[in-house]
């Protein structure tokens, strides 16, 4: 084992153990509790990294054994068993990926046994699965090979994948030209949604000209890091043939991206100074346009250095392309911003390198460069026997053998990186994800109309601020209160007197008004429900304690000396405070009594405006129109477009207000 080879296993390893921390805190306490997800934004970097790029990696099997069983160019032999390994480990990596992406991975399976056929992305799923089954049985005769496996009845399958080759390639060529085009069919359902310059109605096969010359050059790296590692021979003969068909790839691509910008007429948003526009002629340049301009110079893709750069150039400029269609020119709310979370980038990087490691030891246990046996054939036993390590008598030498020195190098590696990484887990992959804590804003006060109805009960209401209701003969004017405790624009204007009036004047307070504070006869509801949905704890227990004298007065409220003294063994609220519960209201306490805990803003309020629309429009459906006790009857749009026109005649309400 090189040196190199030792680096690189070590960092793998370092990695994969700040990977079992992340897998712990994803599956431990869900996706809200590891990643930056949000229903706003349900799709990120697993998505652009694992799934889009990550599929696009692996092309270069398909495109390799194509190239050699369907074309015939037998000279490039040497490339289809490393990339159809890498092909098979790139689609494994997506399979594991979306495990950690799906809500409820178990259910991964389900596509097969609940088929959409009118469903691109049940087409993708499908192929995905079909051909990684296909690249398993493409691969497996490498497998077979190994001397583990020398059984008459092992011979037999072997030799049977082995005439069945042709027809694997066929079926694996055919699947993923589907799945490569239809990744990009799934943006097709959102126009509105993509940039300009990254949408367009033929990105399916945008995604699959791009899949084809980025598996062109995975194939070169592949080559590099054989060669880098392994000490493999660097065939640029061949290369340079890669790089060559490469170059009139990207050619194409380049020109029908460009092309389809001009006949749709949105080129001019290349060259408009944005962000947008400067992203796209970076990642087109390096993607495309720069690596085909100098992979078509003879002196440059038969150079190492120069096929390595085009190669890596080209890579980069592919992942970004798919990065950009999902995440970054993918319009999203400005006001929930999406960037990924440490656990989301490693467990890619986790993914990533567990892969590696899995190629590493094929490579090593396995005829997958068949070329290169020869070689090592004819290594002398003297030169591949392990040298005993000198121990100086007085240096703290390790005692093992070498054989062991590295594993435990390894091991190391991944405690260390485990370590590091349960002290950079977030609290809410801790503790489970926490509800952010919205607090309710003030009720506030504006002058608006109203318009009694003349066939129904009810009336209509809005604000003075709409020119077709300032001149209305049937209109009075009245304050509205404008309920918006989150202040994100669903209102609702409630007009307070007329519902005073309708329930039994100044007598019906307490109806709405179910609990009062101390010294206070109506309470606002936000006063006791202070968050939006989050409930709140409207206990003092530090004042109680005070006013009943100290410790001594602990047996006031929690009468049973032998149990544990917790708010459930506790005397509930009303216990004591037998008025503070008013008789004739709408909402009822539960039978265990006020434990101090009031729900969240807003189910307080749909709680309370619901059920009595609810009940009204069941006592006399004939007299309410049937939006009465739906959402729309109090939410409008309207209403929150004519607040932003109207400031000067918003005010805050009174404090002590009686809502």
């Amino acid at each position: 084992m090189n040196k190199r080879e030792t680096l690189l296993k070590t960092v793998l390893w370092a990695i994969l153990g700040a990977l079992s921390v992340a897998t712990a805190a994803r599956f431990w306490h869900g996706l809200g509790s590891a990643t930056a997800l949000t229903d706003a934004t349900p799709w990120g970097f697993w998505i652009a990294f694992d799934v889009m790029s990550g599929v696009a990696l692996a092309a270069g099997g398909f495109v390799t054994a194509a190239t050699v069983y369907i074309f015939g160019l037998e000279r490039y032999r040497p490339f289809v068993r490393p990339a159809i390994l890498t092909a098979f480990l790139g689609y494994a990596a997506v399979a594991v990926g979306l495990l950690y992406d799906l809500g409820l991975p178990w259910r991964i399976w389900h596509p097969a046994v609940s088929p959409q056929p009118r469903s691109v992305l049940f087409e993708v799923a499908m192929c995905v699965m079909l051909y990684l089954t296909v690249l398993l049985l493409e691969f497996s005769p490498a497998i077979l090979e190994h001397k583990l496996f020398d059984r008459p009845f092992l011979r037999a399958i072997h030799r049977s994948l082995k005439r069945a080759t042709i027809p694997l390639v066929i079926a694996g060529i055919v699947l993923s030209t589907l799945h490569q085009s239809s990744l990009g069919s799934l943006f097709l359902i959102a126009p509105y949604r993509l940039h300009p310059l990254w949408y367009s109605p033929i990105i399916w096969i945008l995604f699959f000209i791009s899949a084809v010359g980025l598996g062109l050059m995975m194939v070169a790296l592949e080559s590099f890091f054989s060669s880098w590692l392994f000490g493999h021979r660097l065939r640029m003969d061949l290369l340079s043939g890669l790089g060559k068909a490469a170059a009139l790839v990207l050619t194409v691509y380049a020109l029908v991206r460009v092309t389809d910008l001009v006949a749709r007429g949105t080129i001019s948003h290349a060259f408009d100074g944005s962000w947008q526009a400067a992203l796209f002629l970076f990642e087109l340049a390096i993607s495309s346009v720069i690596p085909a301009v100098l992979l078509a110079s003879k002196r440059i893709r038969t150079s190492p250095a120069g096929m390595g750069a085009c190669a890596a150039m080209t890579t980069a400029g592919m992942i970004g392309y798919r990065f950009d269609v999902c995440v970054v020119a993918f319009a999203r709310s400005p006001e929930m911003p999406y960037i990924p979370s440490w656990i989301e980038i490693t467990v890619s990087l986790g993914i990533v390198a567990g892969a590696m490691l899995v190629f590493i030891f094929f490579v090593q246990k396995l005829r997958v460069y068949p070329e290169h046996d020869a070689d090592h054939a004819a290594e002398s036993p003297a030169a591949t026997k392990s040298t005993p390590r000198p121990i100086h008598p007085y240096a703290l030498a390790s005692l093992l053998p070498a054989s062991l020195a590295s594993p435990r190098l390894y091991s190391l590696a991944a405690i260390l990186a485990a370590a590091v990484a349960i002290a950079a887990l977030p609290r809410d992959a801790i503790q489970g994800a926490q509800p952010a804590l919205v607090p309710v804003s003030p009720v506030r006060s504006v002058v608006g109309s109203v318009e009694n109805r003349t066939a129904k009960h009810g009336y209509k209401l809005a604000l003075l601020s709409r020119p077709e209701r300032t001149g209305a003969t049937t209109e009075t004017r009245a304050q509205l209160f404008v309920i918006d405790g989150n202040r994100d624009g669903r209102l609702v204007l409630f007009h307070h007197e007329a519902h005073v009036r309708s329930l039994g004047d100044r007598a019906s307070c307490e109806k709405c008004h179910h609990q009062r504070l101390p010294f206070r006869q109506n309470t606002a509801c936000s006063s006791c429900h202070r968050d939006m949905y989050s409930p709140t704890d409207i206990f003092d227990h530090a004042s109680h304690v005070r006013t009943l004298g100290g410790n001594a007065g602990c047996r006031r409220c929690h009468h049973d000396t032998s149990a544990v003294k917790t708010r459930a063994t506790a005397l509930p609220c009303d216990g004591c405070h037998n008025k503070m519960v008013v008789q004739i209201r709408v909402i009822n306490e539960p039978d265990s009594g006020i434990k101090g805990l009031a729900c969240g803003y807003m189910q307080a309020m749909h709680g309370l405006c619901t059920r009595c629309h609810k009940q009204k429009h069941k006592e006399e459906p004939h007299a309410f129109n049937p939006t009465f006790a739906t959402c729309s009857g109090c939410h409008r749009g309207t209403d929150a477009a004519d607040l932003h026109r109207a400031p000067p005649y918003v005010s805050r309400a009174p404090t002590r207000s009686t809502e």
